[in-house]
C-alpha cells in the first residue's frame, strides 16, 4: 500500500515551490505565454515589486521551472523568463493534484464536482 493510498488526502503533488501565491501566479503567466515574457510584463502581470520579482524568479530558476535570460534590446538591459520543459511538466502535474483537491472538497461539502474539461482539467 502506498502512502497516497493510506493517506489520500496529503496531497503530495502539491509542490512547496508552486504552491506559493506569487510564484503560482508566475507560473501562469508564463504557461499562458509559451514563449516567455519580459521582467516587466511579468511584475505587471502579478503585481510584485522588482525585488519581490526577482527572488521568486531565483527560486523558481533554482528548482529548474524556470528559464531566466538577460541581454540588450538596442542599448537597453531586457530579461526575458519562460517555463522550462520540466517546468511545464510539474506544473502540469501540481495542477492535476490542485484539481483533485478541489474535487475532493467538493465531494465532502455534499455538492457535485465540477466536470472535467478537454484537457482533464475542471472547467470554469
Amino acid at each position: 500500500m502506498s502512502k497516497t493510498d493510506s493517506a489520500p488526502f496529503s496531497y503530495q503533488g502539491l509542490d512547496r515551490v508552486i504552491h506559493e501565491k506569487a510564484r503560482l501566479g508566475l507560473l501562469t503567466s508564463l504557461m499562458a505565454h509559451p514563449k516567455g515574457l519580459a521582467f516587466a510584463d511579468l511584475k505587471q502581470l502579478c503585481g510584485l515589486t522588482d525585488g519581490n520579482l526577482s527572488r521568486h524568479l531565483a527560486v523558481l530558476q533554482d528548482a529548474g521551472l524556470v528559464e531566466v535570460t538577460k541581454g540588450y534590446e538596442g542599448n537597453r538591459p531586457h530579461t526575458t523568463c519562460r517555463l522550462t520543459k520540466a517546468g511545464r511538466r510539474r506544473f502540469l502535474d501540481y495542477l492535476a493534484v490542485l484539481e483533485r483537491l478541489v474535487r475532493d472538497a467538493a465531494k465532502a461539502a455534499g455538492r457535485e464536482a465540477p466536470p472535467l474539461g478537454r484537457l482533464g482539467m475542471l472547467s470554469t
